[in-house]
């Protein structure tokens, strides 16, 4: 039986709201730039709602961020600020806390028609080799194809540096399938991508970015799929707070509206029904903040 890992939320809202630089289209990554102050404030802000592991802000530290050009001069500049930032609201947190190296979809969130591996490639070698000094796993999120997996593994054993345990989270179909069985944003089954985590060497399977309804249904299905194969993965979720998207939709390509009634403690019944099931990871993506973490946490 796995101990209780609580992750921090999202980044992006989170530093909006607390005044940091902030815009489209560089979102979260703007704060790195222009106010790097404020994105280890939030890190700490998540430390004392009692998040165990905080999450490099390095999703935005993308060409379809801030360009192709800022990119390819700043990339690994900016995800080495991310990971420094993250160790060092880790360092003064008085606890063991441990810091996550966000890889995220090279090419586009939710659009698993986008991905490209000859793009996507160097772009995720980038932030490896920035991130690599400071991360205590690979965190690479918001999965829309098991194809994007595929590739993370092989850049990071192809990168170099030392070696870290590698978490794998992909994003669902906010709708939910009839029969419960959850797909990822391309269409294959949330089962198929869970056995693809396992033969790939993940030490854990999360879900996230997703809205939470649909969420219990894949926790179910993984850890079908995990006892079924004798592995000893664990099993997470962060869900996203704001309404579902459509099918053409980028992931922060705007700000959607926030769901008044994912309160914290509402949040927390979805998780405590997701612990139920087999997961022993639970935090927060899109719209989920320090206030719902500590309930997480006290819950």
């Amino acid at each position: 039986m796995f101990e209780l890992i609580v992750l921090d939320g999202g980044a992006g809202r989170e530093l909006a709201r607390m005044g940091a630089p902030f815009r489209q289209p560089e979102w979260s990554a703007l704060a790195l730039m222009e106010g790097p102050d404020f994105v280890l404030r939030m890190h700490e802000r998540y430390i004392a709602a009692g998040a165990d592991v905080i999450t490099t802000n390095s999703y935005a530290v993308v060409p379809f961020h801030i360009g192709a050009a800022r990119f390819a001069i700043q990339g690994e500049e900016l995800a080495d600020l991310a990971g420094r930032l993250a160790r060092q609201a880790a360092l003064d947190a008085g606890r063991l806390v441990k810091v996550a190296g966000s890889l995220p979809p090279a090419c586009g969130s939710y659009r698993a028609d986008l991905f490209r591996p000859d793009e996507a490639r160097p772009i995720l070698q980038t932030l490896v080799r920035g991130l690599a000094p400071h991360v205590d796993h690979w965190q690479a999120e918001t999965l829309s194809a098991i194809e994007e997996a595929e590739l993370v593994r092989e850049v990071i054993d192809s990168t170099g540096g030392p070696v870290r345990p590698l978490w794998l989270s992909f994003t669902l179909e906010d709708e939910a399938n009839p029969g419960g069985r959850p797909r990822l944003r391309s269409g294959q089954a949330a089962a198929d991508a869970v056995t693809a985590a396992i033969r790939l060497g993940a030490e854990a399977v999360l879900f996230n970015c997703s809205q939470p309804e649909v969420m219990g249904d894949a926790v179910s299905e993984a850890r079908k799929v995990i006892e079924g194969s004798g592995a000893a993965l664990r099993i997470g979720v962060y869900a996203n707070a704001f309404p579902p998207q459509p099918k053409d939709a980028t992931a922060n390509a705007g700000l959607s509206e926030i769901r008044s009634d994912l309160t914290p403690h509402a949040y927390l019944a979805f998780a405590k029904a997701w612990l139920q099931t087999g997961a022993s990871i639970v935090g927060g993506c899109c719209g989920i903040g320090p206030e719902h973490i500590a309930v997480l946490r006290q819950g």
